[in-house]
C-alpha cells in the first residue's frame, strides 16, 4: 500500500473523530443545567444530578381497584413529582425518622414527604427508598 494513501486514511479517520467529539461537546452544551426551587421562598432544593429517574408505571392498573379514578386519561399518566437522593437540608432525615414531610429550610412549606420503605408514584411504579418532592411546589429553572 502507498503511504501517501496510509496518511489521507488516517487524516480522514482523525478528521471523523474530531467531528464526532465537537458533536458531542455541543450536545452537553446544548443540555442546560435544571435545578429546582421551592416556589414560595425560591431556595434551591434539588438540582439534575439529585434526580433519581424511575421506569413509568402501568398507571391505573397498578393501584387497588378502589382506589382507582375514573377513565379520564388513555394515555401514559405523567408523574406529578420527582424522586431525589437524600440531601442535607432534609432536616428529618437527619434526625433518624422512617417516614415524615418534607419541609422546605428556608419557608417551612411542605415540599414533599419521604419513606425509607418505598412509596408508589403516581404512574404505578414504586420507587425504594423514597424521598418524593412534588412538582406543583417546585420552580424547574435552566442555569
Amino acid at each position: 500500500m502507498d503511504p501517501a494513501m496510509e496518511v489521507s486514511g488516517q487524516t480522514a479517520q482523525m478528521e471523523s473523530a474530531m467531528q464526532v467529539s465537537n458533536q458531542t461537546d455541543v450536545k452537553s452544551e446544548e443540555m442546560p443545567q435544571m435545578i429546582y426551587r421551592c416556589k414560595k421562598c425560591r431556595r434551591i432544593v434539588a438540582s439534575q444530578e439529585q434526580i433519581v429517574p424511575h421506569e413509568p408505571g402501568q398507571g391505573k392498573e397498578c393501584y387497588k381497584w378502589k382506589k382507582r379514578a375514573g377513565d379520564t386519561e388513555n394515555g401514559q399518566p405523567l408523574c406529578t413529582s420527582i424522586f431525589v437522593e437524600p440531601m442535607k437540608w432534609m432536616q428529618p432525615v437527619e434526625e433518624g425518622y422512617v417516614a415524615q414531610k418534607l419541609q422546605c429550610i428556608g419557608c417551612n412549606t411542605r415540599l414533599g414527604f419521604f419513606n425509607w420503605a418505598g412509596m408508589q408514584c403516581n404512574c404505578g411504579t414504586w420507587v425504594t427508598p423514597a424521598f418524593q418532592l412534588h412538582s406543583s411546589r417546585l420552580d424547574e429553572c435552566r442555569m
